[in-house]
């Protein structure tokens, strides 16, 4: 099952998608929140049978503003790593998104000209939490799992260098499209499922999760060591190699790209890079 947020005469609402068709469920889960959805443990017996049925135009917004910043993992594809020429590989590195930086699956991407001429996208996937713990073990941990959605990790390369911590050059307004739905953690099989970026057409990112150096339980259980998850958590979970930044030479996003990320299974982020 695919859950998502949609506008609807200027008011968020609730939807699932099932076999290809978007319906309302706003009136069934009591809330405009997908947030709320999750945070509750709602246990997602809507009835299709009596929800109104959506056309295809309606606005899909990001699922939700986490709580917290966005749990991100850094060096988790080899590739990503070599061309990124950075040292540290096989260490787990953690580093997080302010929540402001989310933006919807078809939102501008601010381009912030004034601070950055090294602007950058990373096609991940990301997991939502839907319980609660920590400490989660390898036989536990995707029971804490709500489901799975696309984030592009946009990233401004000059900022990330000058402040050394990651946080400001990856936390600007509009650096963090995010949707368009979540997917079930029941309905959904992360362990091999292709991640590609395009822009303005062109293929630049396409590996497979497979690939990743830790996958999704591994995260689980290091990111939870001590450090207790909560309902609503989102965790990126790495980019594969193609990035901007590691290209010859190196090409960033100018006003008026449009980058394309998309994960078998979910769907994809379209969004125009706009002064």
């Amino acid at each position: 099952m695919k859950w998502f947020r949609f506008e609807q005469d200027g008011r968020a609402r609730i939807g699932v998608e099932e076999a290809g068709h978007r319906y309302d469920v706003t009136p069934q889960v009591y809330t405009d929140s997908l947030l709320e959805v999750i945070v509750r443990g709602f246990e997602m017996d809507v009835d299709l049978d009596v929800a109104p049925r959506l056309t295809d135009h309606v606005r899909l917004l990001a699922p939700y503003l986490p709580p917290r910043n966005v749990i991100c993992v850094g060096k988790n594809y080899a590739d990503h790593i070599k061309e990124m020429d950075t040292a540290g590989a096989g260490k787990f590195v953690l580093f997080t998104k302010a929540p402001s930086s989310i933006v919807g699956p078809f939102d501008p991407i601010e381009r912030h000209a004034d601070l950055t001429q090294q602007l950058d996208y990373e096609g991940e996937l990301a997991m939502i939490i839907g319980t609660t713990g920590r400490d989660l073990t390898l036989e536990n941990a995707l029971e804490h799992v709500f489901g799975y959605s696309i984030i592009n990790d946009v990233t401004a390369r000059d900022l990330q260098k000058e402040h050394v911590q990651f946080f400001r050059g990856k936390s600007l307004d509009g650096f963090c499209p995010f949707g368009p739905v979540i997917v079930t953690e029941d309905s959904f099989d992360p362990a091999d499922v292709l991640v590609e970026t395009r822009v303005n057409g062109q293929l630049r990112q396409s590996g497979s999760t497979k690939l990743m150096l830790r996958d999704v339980v591994t995260i689980l259980t290091e990111v939870s060591r001590g450090m207790t998850l909560e309902a609503g958590d989102v965790i990126a979970t790495g980019t594969p190699a193609g990035v901007g930044h590691g290209m010859t030479p190196p090409t960033y996003l100018q006003d008026g790209d449009i980058v394309d990320v998309s994960i078998e299974g979910i769907g994809h982020l379209q969004n125009k890079v706009k002064a």
